[in-house]
């Protein structure tokens, strides 16, 4: 197998913007991207030493007709939805959820003990 040698086009800054609960986050892939990188619809990273800035968390809110992919670089959130799924990711895990028709979801960071 060979492997292509590819450039990087651009660099791209994310957008500073809050969600759910007032979460501060930094909106990496935004609507201008969003034809050039599809299917991708959305790309969120968050990293705060404040826990104001983060511990409302996601509350319940609706998803349909996608996918989500959730990484843990540190910190540890608790994932709650409608189907009856719950976890807790903790750095280095991953949650894959498949919204299809719809479902109602929220994801909480719980404090370290």
């Amino acid at each position: 197998m060979s492997f292509k040698s590819r450039i990087v086009e651009r660099l791209v800054a994310g957008k500073t913007t809050s969600d759910g609960a007032g979460v501060k986050l930094t909106r990496v892939l935004t609507q201008d991207l969003q034809r050039r990188l599809d299917p991708f619809l959305m790309l969120d990273a968050f990293r705060n030493e404040n826990p104001d800035d983060y511990i409302g968390g996601f509350p319940d809110h609706p998803h349909r007709g996608f996918e989500t992919v959730t990484y843990m670089l540190a910190g540890r959130m608790r994932h709650h939805d409608s189907a009856g799924n719950e976890g807790l990711l903790s750095p280095g895990g991953a949650q894959w959820m498949t919204a299809g028709s719809g479902l109602i979801h929220s994801e909480l960071p719980e404090q370290e003990e």
